[in-house]
């Protein structure tokens, strides 16, 4: 027994003395772990590319392989930026193309329409056959009220007005009251294209509505020219007001529309006529630069002309009244407006 703890002392000496023998294997195991780990990081990096840039894609740790993978559409920026020049010169060709073959389309619409109107002319005995009208503009004009017409704190009332402003070489036909009712009107309008705006009084209409809802349907519209036609200046605000506006539900109701113009009789008028008008809908005033008879025409202006955007008035009146009929008013001032290289245009495409 002796012996055998003799032995133990002295194996127990020589491990104190020698510490570092136990350590080696740990050591070694741990540097074993170590490049096991570096290589698994290296193959990590070649083999996972792929899903380090999705992962970048949602939080940011994949930056390196985002770079790399947009150096090459870089390269072909110049081949990219040709084709889009190249794409974008090709879409104008053929807008211009599509402008082009419209405009020969409207151009052949128009020859074709004026041939009909040619026709027309004849048959209505007309001098010559009226001119087309050009397309009307895109955006109306902005309309203010003549130079001396207006009247105190008219800047928020409606304008008054006897031409329009534009350059086009177009002016408008209006005629007055609705006395009238001549069905022959009617048709030679139809069949010539011929443009106009029917401005009513109740008095002179009322025995025949029907007359110019016939004219509505053909594409004429219908506005204000008071209930009796009376001196508006004369008459108290109220009394203006029961005119203007009375008429404006009497059109209403019997055309479905509430019309935006309205001409005093006579052309006269004040600011309690304007304001009257404006408290009921109107928002404009056309007057007239000239005046159409069966057998000739009244001028407002000195020079006795024409001029683009000029209003011209007339009345539905008969023989006993004038020395002809509508149609021969029409077949006069016809003359006079297409003599002088003008088109009739529609007054409600402008205004």
């Amino acid at each position: 027994m002796q012996l055998v703890r003799q032995n133990e002392e002295k194996v127990a000496e020589r491990r104190k003395g020698h510490p570092g023998r136990r350590a080696r294997p740990v050591v070694a195991v741990l540097l074993i772990a170590a490049l096991g780990s570096a290589c698994a990081g290296e193959s990590g990096d070649r083999g996972g590319g792929d899903r380090g840039g999705r992962s970048g894609d949602g939080g940011g740790g994949g930056g390196g392989p985002v770079e790399s993978a947009t150096a090459t559409p870089g390269r072909a920026g110049p081949d990219a930026a040709k084709k889009a020049d190249a794409a974008k010169k090709a879409d104008a060709k053929k807008a211009d193309a599509k402008k082009a073959d419209a405009a020969k389309k409207a151009e052949a619409a128009v020859a074709k329409a004026q041939a009909r109107r040619a026709v027309a002319a004849r048959k209505w005995k007309l001098a010559k056959t009226p001119l087309a009208a050009p397309p009307p503009p895109a955006v109306k004009p902005r309309i203010t009220t003549r130079k001396g017409f207006e009247v105190t704190g008219g800047a928020t009332l409606p304008p008054v007005f006897t031409s329009v402003p534009t350059k086009q070489k177009v002016v408008f036909l209006t005629i007055d009251d609705g006395a009238e009712k001549d069905p022959e009107l009617l048709r030679m309008m139809t069949e010539l294209k011929i443009p106009y705006s029917a401005f009513l009084s109740d008095y002179v209409i009322n025995d025949d509505y029907a007359y110019f809802k016939k004219m509505q349907a053909r594409g004429v519209s219908l506005h204000n020219h008071t209930l009796t036609h009376p001196y508006l200046p004369g008459l108290s605000y109220e009394k203006q007001k029961r005119e203007i506006c009375g008429q404006q539900e009497k059109i209403k109701k019997r055309y479905g529309k509430r019309p935006e113009l309205f001409r005093p009789p006579y052309g006269n008028y004040n600011a309690g006529t304007l304001r009257a008008a404006k408290s009921c809908g109107v928002k404009a005033v056309p007057l007239w630069s000239s005046e159409a008879f069966p057998d000739h025409m009244e001028w407002r202006e000195r020079d006795r002309d024409l001029h683009p955007g000029d209003i011209v008035l007339t009345h539905f009146r008969g023989k006993d009244e004038w020395k002809g009929s509508m149609p021969d008013m029409i077949r006069h001032v016809m003359k006079t407006v297409t003599d002088k290289g003008y088109a009739v245009a529609k007054l409600e495409d402008y205004v």
